[in-house]
């Protein structure tokens, strides 16, 4: 699959009969897959088949999923609620005999009341959500379909910059070789100052003990090893770009990975040089990390 970011957003509208509906489907980064329905009320059933719907198509992100539901008037006549509107009268006329001063109801007043007018469409109104469950979820796969593509879309962007990215990586890797190729004779030089500091130390150590300290003083100023780790990170990285499976929470690791080589690098590094390249490359393999944090 391609790369697939975690950022994206999709909206959907929706009819069905009197009733029509929007979905909003937004999508941000997230260590796993979290998801959050927000459905109004009366439409709870939507909620199980929407997060299963979802779990479907995604691995990673936090995805927010909001229904928005509204019943459209058809013209059709209206009818005056006689018995609420008496009681509403009644209830009128006797606060205004407890409180003189209040200003008449009107009847333009009461008729504005809930429940005083009756629309003939009012018992299909309550009856067309069930009727449009099935109609609302297909429209849902739909702002999921849009959602996978907005995601794509940001993903094709996102492997773009990795992989210019693992360029810069290469580039600076590429960099610490040669110089450490070209200076074996000042490593050389290094080592041996060090090694004489032990053969001179007071007390004197002990045959063994100073064949093991010098023997550790070359491991640790050789960064062959570390170079040659980095380079299979960096091609690691650019098969994981190019395959055909999740890639996010390996990409994070890898970046774990590439952070303890380049920690080590500069650990080892025998000359300012070295270390300038070191710092360097461990702020390209920052910059790296940070957007594979939006990578599914």
């Amino acid at each position: 699959m391609p790369c697939q970011s975690m950022t994206g957003y999709a909206r959907i509208e929706g009819v069905e009969g009197v009733v029509a509906w929007t979905w909003e489907a937004k999508s941000v980064n997230g260590r796993g897959l979290e998801i959050r329905c927000r459905l109004p009320a009366g439409h709870d059933a939507l909620e199980i088949p929407a997060r299963e719907a979802v779990a479907k198509r995604f691995k990673r992100g936090s995805i927010n999923l909001a229904l928005t539901v509204r019943h459209q008037a058809v013209g059709s006549a209206l009818s005056v609620n006689e018995g609420r509107l008496a009681r509403l009268v009644e209830i009128a006329l006797e606060l205004q005999r407890r409180h003189p001063d209040l200003r008449p109801a009107g009847i333009d007043g009461l008729m504005s009341l809930r429940g005083v007018l009756e629309s003939g469409d009012s018992e299909d109104a309550a009856a067309a959500p069930a009727a449009a469950v099935a109609p609302m979820l297909a429209s849902l796969d739909r702002a999921l379909g849009a959602l996978t593509e907005a995601r794509a879309g940001e993903g094709g962007r996102l492997e773009a910059a990795l992989s210019a990215r693992l360029d810069e990586i290469g580039a600076y890797v590429d960099r610490a070789a040669a110089l450490v190729s070209v200076a074996p004779a000042a490593r050389r030089e290094r080592l041996r100052q060090q090694v004489q500091a032990l053969v001179d130390a007071v007390p004197a150590l002990a045959e063994d003990r100073l064949m093991a300290e010098a023997a550790l003083l070359a491991v640790k100023g050789d960064v062959a090893e570390e170079i040659e780790r980095l380079r299979s990170h960096v091609t690691a990285a650019r098969g994981m770009l190019s395959g055909a499976e999740a890639m996010g929470r390996r990409l994070d690791f890898l970046c774990q990975e590439f952070n303890r080589e380049a920690n080590t690098l500069c650990a080892k590094a025998s000359d300012l040089a070295l270390t300038a390249i070191g710092l360097e490359l461990k702020a390209s393999i920052e910059q790296f990390r940070e957007q594979v944090q939006n990578v599914e």
